[in-house]
């Protein structure tokens, strides 16, 4: 993504360093927990996960330098979010509000309650905020093999995306949803919520690139990051067979077909996830 040079969003809170809260849990169980979990958004309960202690060891000049720089770039992804947003709700006859991104290291405290970086990058509806480790950057690339610049910036668009579900009113609709029905019942709710959000960072990427800002590999950083964290995939990974009853975000298909929808159509209008029969 061709970023240096463009403005940054001045809604960023820069917590890095400072000490933040440990939740108490443990176990296999626990991690598993947090491995299903990563790109939390809408209604979860991010207080219910293990936050185990980030690092205290002093950072190197060039490992800082490195972080700046991608903070630098984070925060430019989200002017670009809010340019975008801004002018399609504009262009709906509403009025964009722009959330606030935390960046955080270790662990942190919302008004959703603490997490830690562990439980990756998250959007908390209590606060409106983003939060986000940078340390997730490596994580994406080594871990998940999904490198590149544009995989965080889509990781970035996709907790946007719960912020404007949570504008338009469907965050607080999952919420009661998630008071009446099963657990199990729940989680296709669920998965419809984390595919629409995947849908609203495919049209800010269709928009960021009639802006000319894209490489020519960038979507495709985009999709792989999107096929590295679908929950068919991790369960896998964790304990080497899936349920899909227990999915909560959707499967690596879904995630890349919503991703690239969003891209191809540039149309919110196209997202309705929650009447798509393939999802029922």
């Amino acid at each position: 993504m061709r970023w240096q040079g463009r403005r940054e969003s001045g809604n960023v809170e820069d917590r890095r360093g400072m000490a933040g809260p440990v939740a108490i849990g443990g176990g296999i169980l626990g991690i598993i927990a947090l491995l299903f979990n990563l790109f939390l958004g809408g209604d979860v309960d991010v207080s219910q996960l293990q936050a185990p202690g980030g690092s205290s060891a002093p950072m190197s000049a060039e490992a800082k330098a490195r972080e700046d720089e991608l903070a630098g770039f984070v925060k430019v992804v989200l002017a670009e979010t809010e340019d975008v947003w801004n002018k399609v709700f504009a262009e709906n006859g509403s009025q964009y509000r722009e959330p606030t991104l935390v960046l955080f290291s270790g662990a942190v405290q919302s008004a959703c309650g603490s997490a830690s970086a562990a439980s990756g990058p998250f959007y908390c509806p209590g606060d409106q905020k983003l939060y986000i480790d940078l340390s997730f950057y490596d994580e994406l690339s080594q871990r998940f093999g999904a490198p590149g610049d544009f995989a965080m910036a889509y990781v970035v668009s996709h907790e946007v995306g719960h912020h404007i579900q949570t504008l338009l009113g469907t965050t607080q609709k999952l919420a009661q949803i998630r008071q009446q029905v099963s657990q199990e019942e729940y989680n296709k709710y669920s998965v419809m919520l984390e595919l629409q959000a995947d849908f609203l960072a495919g049209v800010w990427a269709h928009h960021t690139a009639n802006k000319n800002l894209l490489d020519a590999d960038d979507i495709e950083e985009a999709i792989r990051a999107a096929n590295a964290i679908g929950d068919d995939r991790l369960q896998k990974q964790a304990q080497g067979y899936i349920v899909p009853e227990s999915f909560t975000h959707g499967t690596s298909e879904q995630r890349m077909y919503w991703f690239k929808r969003g891209y191809e159509s540039g149309d919110i209008r196209q997202g309705d996830t929650f009447n798509d029969a393939r999802l029922k």
